[in-house]
């Protein structure tokens, strides 16, 4: 009974009260953390605003770019197919049929 009262038997109050404090405080700033970010996700952006803009107008450019024009297309009033080149053979694939 002497080593109860001696607190050598039992449990440490200040072993118990760092343990709640560890649970309370610190493991609460991930939870935090993940709130506000939730928060940020779900907040609606702010509109961006151009100080160069002009008040509004056509979305497209004031100088266009000039495009040449396409080639005509092959018919039946335009060039013909052009001619397949030679086909030539290379050295082993004639060597081969040489020796056959």
């Amino acid at each position: 009974m002497r080593l109860f009262m001696l607190g050598k038997l039992g449990y440490d109050l200040a072993i118990e009260v760092s343990t709640f404090i560890w649970m309370f405080v610190v493991l609460k700033i991930p939870i935090a953390a993940a709130l506000v970010l939730i928060w940020y996700a779900i907040r609606e952006p702010e509109p961006v605003v151009d100080e160069d803009s002009d008040g509004g107008g056509s979305d497209r450019s004031p100088d266009p770019r000039t495009f040449n024009p396409r080639p005509p297309r092959r018919g039946p009033h335009g060039n013909p197919v052009p001619v397949s080149p030679p086909r030539t053979r290379t050295r082993a694939v004639a060597r081969r049929r040489s020796l056959r």
